[in-house]
């Protein structure tokens, strides 16, 4: 989809202003009642909702949560908010984002091919909403649940470049990951059905490692872009950094390294059959977790 250019009073600002005005009053709230929780005053609260003032991110999403959106009404929200083009992916969740983050999501943006090996977890790029909040809740143990819910936002929002035509994605994860639980049944079950979709996705290429091989310990990220005096770079990400790697013979390592793991890697259709198991197996989970 192309972004409606525009000011705050564009299409698409009309379109968020009337949406939550919709909402605020389907709820039964006032101005006022809306203005507390963004910490406005009812005529400020006015004009957003008649597209005459842009809607910072930070306010949709506590208004957002204060109304009880739904998960559908939540994602129409925030396409009209990215439709506005008011602010950038990063400037909207600047307060919330580590500044490697920040890197690594322009650094993403500019890429023409991602490769990424996986061997705990499904990859951001690939995880629905409920495993992604299951994630942030386990690492950022001192966040606000205000902050985990801007964080998980961040992490849907910086999968829509996906929809483009670059970059493309190839993902190497490892079995056993797909096994661990980072929540019940249903959640993983989900998850492993997210995945199973994108693996027969042309411009994603999803790829499992089978579980009796011994991975590399860590995730590794590979980008190359489309010119530039740097054309490829990698890092390894951990829970709350990363490295990059940009000198030659640490590069040309990292890619042979990747290159053995793609080499081991199953076929697409295999990939599809490990991923059609383990949503049996979350399946099975999720029935022997149901009461009674």
């Amino acid at each position: 989809m192309v972004p409606l250019q525009g000011s705050g009073d564009s299409l698409s600002g009309r379109m968020l202003g009337v949406e939550l005005r919709r909402l605020r009053e389907q709820r039964g709230y006032t101005l006022a009642d809306a203005a507390r929780v963004i910490r406005a005053s009812t005529s400020k609260v006015s004009r957003l909702e008649r597209g005459q003032n842009p809607v910072k991110y930070r306010d949709l999403n506590d208004l957002a949560v204060f109304y009880g959106v739904s998960r559908e009404e939540r994602a129409h929200l925030d396409q009209l908010h990215q439709q506005v083009g008011n602010e950038d992916l990063i400037q909207r969740f600047n307060d919330v984002t580590p500044a490697f983050f920040k890197r690594l999501i322009g650094l993403e943006r500019a890429a023409q091919q991602i490769t990424v090996f996986e061997p705990r977890v499904v990859p951001g790029l690939l995880q629905t909403e409920e495993y992604a909040r299951a994630l942030v809740r386990l690492i950022e143990i001192d966040r606000s649940e205000r902050d985990i819910e801007l964080l998980v936002r961040l992490r849907l929002e910086r999968q829509l470049m996906l929809d483009g035509e670059s970059p493309r994605l190839a993902a190497l994860i490892y079995e056993k990951a797909l096994y661990q639980a980072y929540g019940p049944g249903s959640m993983m079950a989900e998850q492993m059905r997210h995945l199973r979709a994108v693996a027969k996705v042309d411009k994603v290429t999803v790829r499992i490692l089978p579980k009796r091989l011994i991975p590399l310990p860590t995730p590794i990220f590979h980008l190359t872009f489309p010119d530039g005096q740097h054309q490829e770079l990698a890092y390894v990400e951990h829970a709350n950094s990363a490295n990059y790697i940009t000198q030659k013979a640490e590069l040309d390592r990292t890619r042979k390294q990747l290159l053995t793991m793609h080499d081991a890697v199953y076929g697409r259709e295999d990939s599809v059959t490990a991923l059609e198991h383990a949503i049996d197996y979350w399946d099975r989970v999720t029935a022997e977790e149901q009461p009674g």
